[in-house]
């Protein structure tokens, strides 16, 4: 068997140089900040993906130019890309449930009651802690900005907010909640790559991220509207047209309830897409049958052809009201496809440079130069963020430095569970904030605000990395292996008597 008919082999595989490590990376600053500069929010519609794909066969050529097979680039690619299919799947299903939920009125109660409860005086904060304490309890930044992140969303549309300062707390929250619950798949990731116990890692992670998302409330608190709001005159025309009631958010009951019970996300987010697909059937199913527009059509066809059409393409409604409309036409999975391609694009480009070994080029001498534990951490920290940019994937981006870090580290005398805190504290939350990353790309289309226009407000996003470095700087939760062995031996024994 050839080279051309193996993946894995190789004709005298040469180590990357510096230069060859940093061409795909510069180029790739260079065409998407050319991308931005010519085509502003609508880079993320099809330029960034060309310029992602035409990087990523720089760095084809060049790990080719090093020895590497096609075969091997081109396998190395499926496997990138399959590694994102998750993301995609649960960005289709929140399509649909955004149209499910505009048809089946979920979103226009949230709108309803948001706007009957809350102010625009605490709006923005208020946002933040909900969205912390339920990503707490169901461990997913993802599901909340997907449910509740779209009627807060509305709420702030319509009490004239803004929609950009709105979408940093929910991601502030949301991230909070994140990387701070024991059902959080990117917990459980940190602790395991950096070789810690996953309880430990809460628990310390907790010291540094309480401070910033305190911090993060007190400035979305400074950030609150001054101006009185009045929302009577929505308040009516929303009660005038639709029928709102309490029992809209069963949906969002029974997605918030799978989350809990460790379903899957994709599965516990089309399971409320097609609950509100249901609801609508049966609380308005003159509304499904209109929305269907086909009068040839039985009843129970109509009802079919509605929600199937909601789930696809979205719903769209003309009430007479135009606040209402913009609210009510959303969703579907259509809407979701422009993300869905950036993500695939990006999964590919990531896929090329690190099987080609680029990244460990370009970060390989700045480990070997760190010496303090501060520049050790700011330099786990950097190279998260490094790869959050570079690979376009959260979860390469934790493993990733629990990888190359761990006999770091060790040497240093620094307990597992410092780097998997670490890990947490910049990889997790630095990955909504670039716009061709998937949770990006994924943020940017549930909150509907682009990624360059919210990134600014992620305060906790920003402060959690510089919180962590800071703590190592003072000294302060510097966790040593000799501290943290009594705590393992303690934890040992105790499973040793619980097997006995």
């Amino acid at each position: 068997m050839d080279g051309s008919d193996n993946p894995q082999a190789s004709f005298g595989r040469r180590q990357p140089s510096l230069i060859d490590a940093l061409i795909p990376c510069i180029a790739l600053v260079m065409l998407l900040a050319l991308s931005y500069l010519l085509f502003g929010d609508g880079a993320s519609a099809g330029p960034n993906q060309v310029a992602l794909l035409f990087c990523g066969l720089i760095a084809a050529g060049i790990a080719y130019k090093n020895g590497l097979s096609w075969a091997g680039i081109r396998q190395a690619v499926v496997e990138g890309i399959s590694a994102g299919l998750p993301a995609m799947l649960i960005l289709l299903a929140v399509g649909s449930l955004i149209g499910a939920w505009a048809m089946s009125g979920t979103i226009i109660s949230m709108v309803y009651y948001g706007l009957k409860l809350l102010s625009p005086h605490y709006f923005y904060a208020t946002t933040a802690l909900v969205c912390a304490v339920v990503a707490f309890g169901i461990g997913s930044s993802w599901t909340v900005a997907g449910t509740i992140g779209i009627g807060l969303m509305g709420v702030a549309g319509h009490m004239g907010l803004s929609p950009a300062i709105t979408a940093g707390a929910i991601i502030s929250g949301g991230y909070f909640g994140d990387k701070a619950s024991p059902l959080s798949d990117t917990v459980n990731l940190a602790a395991a790559t950096a070789g810690s116990d996953i309880y430990s890692h809460i628990r310390e992670s907790l010291w540094t991220s309480v401070p910033a998302l305190a911090i993060a409330v007190l400035i979305f608190g400074l950030l609150g509207e001054r101006a009185d709001f009045d929302a009577s005159g929505l308040l009516m025309a929303i009660e005038g047209k639709l029928n709102v009631s309490l029992w809209a958010f069963l949906p969002l009951v029974l997605v918030f309830a799978l989350s809990i019970g460790r379903v899957s996300p994709f599965v516990a987010i089309f399971s409320g897409a097609l609950a509100g697909a249901l609801l609508a059937v049966i609380q308005d199913p003159a509304r499904v049958i209109a929305f269907a527009a086909d009068p040839d059509l039985s009843a129970p066809l109509a009802l079919i052809k509605g929600t199937w059409a909601a789930l696809a393409n979205g719903y769209s409604v003309e009430t007479g009201d135009k606040a209402i409309d913009v609210i009510l036409s959303r969703g579907g999975m259509s809407s979701m496809m422009n993300t869905v391609w950036l993500i695939m694009t990006a999964l590919a480009f990531g896929a090329v440079v690190e099987h080609a070994g680029l990244l460990n080029r370009l970060i390989d001498p700045v480990v070997a130069h760190t010496r303090s534990r501060t520049g050790l951490v700011s330099t786990v920290a950097g190279t998260a963020v490094f790869s959050n940019v570079i690979t376009s994937d959260q979860y390469i981006s934790i493993a990733l430095p629990g990888r190359i870090f761990q006999q770091a580290f060790r040497d240093r005398g620094l307990a597992p569970v410092m780097l998997s805190r670490v890990i947490g504290d910049s990889a997790t939350v630095t990955s909504p904030l670039v716009p061709w990353n998937s949770c990006g790309a994924y943020m940017a289309s549930a909150l509907g605000v682009s990624t360059a226009s919210y990134a600014g407000f992620c305060f906790f996003n920003f402060l959690n990395p510089l919180m962590t470095i800071a703590f190592t700087l003072v000294g302060w939760r510097v966790i040593t292996l000799k501290q943290s062995q009594p705590v393992a031996e303690s934890r040992a024994a105790s499973a040793g008597d619980n097997r006995g």
